[in-house]
């Protein structure tokens, strides 16, 4: 079962302060490049795994989406999402992604936004999601980059030359990372980039974009603190088509 760390008081009231909560889609600087890898969301069933607040579920519906499903294990998310949103068709329930079961060929697009690297057993989350898609749909997901999984390294350290580097600890070894963000023992799953990409590939998909996302310089010039973000690549985005 997914860890349900963000129903942790101490843990929500720290993510509550982040710019991604405060300002929504806008206040996520990779939100313009994954926004770039989406289909047309006219008339379009659309499902958020690991919506959070809901903010990409109410953005699909000012798109034209029919229907969208946000999904979280957090009850806390979801009472803030709720709280947020008036639109009947939009629909938000509780759901562990790890136990997940949706109707087949039941959308045109599965986003999911920094929520597949809690996933222990996302092969049998991805192979649900390409069953739910319709033939043509499409997979949008960011996730925290590999290597800046494997760099949990609580700083900087002096590297060749006399220069500061970011550290990647054992970044062949997949599984189980425990860190402290927010809150103390945070699990995430480690896997290498290949895995992930292959993983995708025998599911059934067909890779269309992928990007190690870095902020551009108009974004740093705004938000001086994302300099830090082109030492090692933070997210990692993709696109499949089923």
């Amino acid at each position: 079962m997914t860890q349900n760390i963000y129903d942790n008081q101490d843990f929500f009231d720290g993510y509550s302060r982040l710019n991604r909560s405060v300002e929504g889609l806008d206040g996520a600087p990779e939100w313009p490049a994954l926004r770039e890898r989406l289909p047309s969301l006219r008339d379009a069933n659309v499902v958020d795994l690991g919506c959070g607040y809901g903010w990409f579920c109410r953005w699909a519906r000012e798109q034209g989406a029919k229907h969208v499903l946000g999904l979280d294990v957090s009850e806390k998310m979801l009472e803030q999402a709720r709280a947020l949103t008036t639109d009947e068709a939009i629909t938000y329930e509780q759901a562990d992604l790890e136990l997940l079961d949706l109707p087949q060929a039941s959308c045109e697009l599965a986003y999911s936004s920094l929520a597949f690297h809690y996933v222990e057993d996302l092969a049998w989350l991805w192979k649900n999601v390409h069953r739910a898609l319709v033939p043509g749909g499409r997979m949008v997901f960011s996730i925290e980059h590999p290597i800046y999984m494997a760099s949990m390294h609580p700083g900087w350290i002096e590297g060749a030359f006399g220069r500061k580097v970011w550290p990647v600890d054992s970044y062949q070894a997949e599984g189980r990372r425990v860190t402290d963000w927010l809150g103390k023992a945070v699990v995430k799953q480690h896997r290498r980039i290949d895995s992930l990409l292959n993983l995708l590939v025998k599911t059934g998909f067909s890779i269309a974009h992928v990007e190690e996302w870095g902020p551009t310089e108009a974004q740093v010039t705004l938000r001086p603190e994302l300099v830090e973000e082109k030492e090692r690549p933070m997210l990692l985005l993709v696109a499949a088509d089923r």
